[in-house]
Parts: C-alpha cells; structure tokens; sequence
C-alpha cells in the first residue's frame, strides 16, 4: 500500500447542535481515486471544506504529506497542494475561459512564482489537456453547464495540486458529458500524477471510477473498502444505495 498522502484524524465539525462530521478517520494514498458517497446531509462537501480550510473542525486533525494543516487558512493549503471544485459552479462569468485558468495558476502552488506570460502559457497548456483550449477567448458566462464543470476542473488542475478535491463535478450531466468527463478525469490524474477524491452521486460512475469507496452516514463513516465491498455492505444498502443487486451492477471488479 502507498503511503497516506491524507490523514484525517477524529475530525468533529459541529454547526450550534448539528454534528456534521462526528469522528471521522480517513486514510488517502498517494495515487488513488477514492470515491466519498452517501445520502444528501452525510457530511461529504463539509469534509472538504475542513480538509481545503473553509472550515475549522471542533475537534481532530488533518495532515496533509506528514504537515498538520488542521486549520490553515485556505489559500495556505491551496499553495501546499490540494486544490477543489465547487458542488454549484463559480466561474469568473465576466473573464474568459483562458483568465478563469489562469487565476489557478497565479493563486496555486506558483503563487508569487510565475509571470502573467507564464501563467498564461501553463493556463492553454491545461485548457489543451481537458479539451477547452478552442473556447479560450470565450467568456466564462457563455458557456454550458458541462463546459463549466471542466473549466472549474481545468482552474484547479492549473493550481499544481497534488491533491485534487472533486465535489460533484457530474452533477447535471447527460450520459454523453458523464462518459466525457470521466474520461477527463482518469486522463488528466495520469498525466499530472494526482491523487483524487470525489464526491459523487452518480453512482455506476463513482463506482467504476474509484479505487476505493467511503460512506458517510449523518457524520459518520459507516463503510470503506473497494467498490464491490462497498456495494455488498448491508449498512451502506440501507443507508444509501437501497438496492444491493442494482448497487453491484455498477461495480467493475478492480
């Protein structure tokens, strides 16, 4: 097993009475897709915003390559390598696609490092890996909804992450765009070595995509192991998936 290049450790993250996040320990190797599910409310877009450093859990810890990062600000963690999507797209609607990227180059790991040249070079040569670089001059606001979700990929990967954190990047999709976009995704882990966690309720996708699965269940992990462990849990049917023969026809045998 590679080591963890994430550590999350007993984090607790508590809204007035909502325990959003009760105890969660989570290992992330380095080089694997790990697939986060479970129902709407489980706590899976709160888990990012404490590991990307929106929020400050109550309790526990997080460790990103050996560095406790519990805490840090989110342009400090942006810098050290771990990058995200967003669920809801938020693109600059008034620049176009080349500047959106570019600002993920300009604000990542090379913050403070790099020219506008070069920013502008490193930004088409992200835009050419996931397919956008004939939309460059175009504005942000023009494009579809499928086209934002890559771009927000696209504005991320331009950040030089190391950790690349995707919060329902198919959400919305036709069949045609979830097929594209997964192609994306495994392509560009490749090419830029990443290690990647995705949350995902597009279930034969996450399924196939993920080298391992964890389910949260209000706040908590009630499950972990390889998509079909996962899909043959009886704790994850009742939680979350409902039907346990439908669950396994999603799963590709790793």
């Amino acid at each position: 097993m590679p080591e963890a290049i994430l550590t999350v450790e007993n984090v607790t993250k508590r809204f007035g009475g909502l325990v959003a996040l009760n105890k969660v320990n989570i290992d992330v190797y380095d080089g694997e897709i790990l697939g986060l599910i479970g129902p709407n409310g489980a706590g899976k877009t709160t888990l990012f915003n404490v590991i990307s450093g929106v929020y400050k859990p109550e309790g526990g810890k997080v460790y990103f390559e050996g560095v406790e990062i519990t805490g840090k600000p989110a342009h400090q963690i942006t810098r050290m390598g771990i990058a995200r999507t967003h669920q809801i797209v938020k693109p600059f609607n008034d620049m176009t696609v080349l500047e959106n990227t570019m600002i993920g180059v300009l604000f990542g790991r090379l913050a403070g490092k790099v020219s506008m040249s070069e920013a502008r070079e490193k930004a088409m040569k992200v835009l050419e890996l996931v397919g956008l670089d004939g939309k460059a001059s175009e504005l942000a606001s023009k494009l579809t909804l499928h086209e934002k979700r890559i771009l927000e990929l696209a504005r991320a990967l331009a950040a030089e992450p190391k950790l690349l954190l995707l919060d329902e990047v198919l959400a919305g999709l036709n069949p045609k765009e979830i097929e594209e976009s997964l192609k994306i995704i495994k392509e560009t882990k490749e090419a830029k070595q990443l290690t990647v966690i995705m949350v995902e309720h597009v279930m034969h996708a996450v399924m196939n995509i993920a080298d391992r699965i964890v389910v949260l269940h209000y706040g908590e992990k009630i499950a972990e192991g390889k998509p079909v462990e996962v899909a043959n849990d009886i704790k994850v049917v009742e939680a979350y998936l409902g039907d346990r023969d439908l669950a396994l026809k999603f799963v590709k045998v790793k």
